[in-house]
């Protein structure tokens, strides 16, 4: 709890923020976030829709085989 209220007071001290965002980390962070967004949205147009739902239906078929393996563990270490 002491760390959330050291945060928030670092947080909301305007002058600190003000030469965080003034430094050459945080300003190329910046960059390097806004480049990789518009690389991305221009590769997202590019992509195949079939290949979209295929990945996705494996994504799914995945996170169904995972949470059907936790429940398995679960009722195996109740056991």
């Amino acid at each position: 709890m002491p760390l959330r209220t050291l945060f928030r007071y670092l947080a909301n001290n305007e002058r600190l923020v003000q030469k965080l965002a003034e430094s050459y980390p945080v300003r190329r962070a910046a960059q390097l976030a806004v480049a990789m967004f518009y690389k991305g949205k221009d590769k997202l147009a590019d992509v195949d829709p079939v290949k979209v739902n295929s990945l996705m239906s494996f994504f799914k078929r995945f996170s169904q085989n995972m949470k059907e393996g936790i429940e398995d563990a679960k009722k195996q270490l109740k056991k």
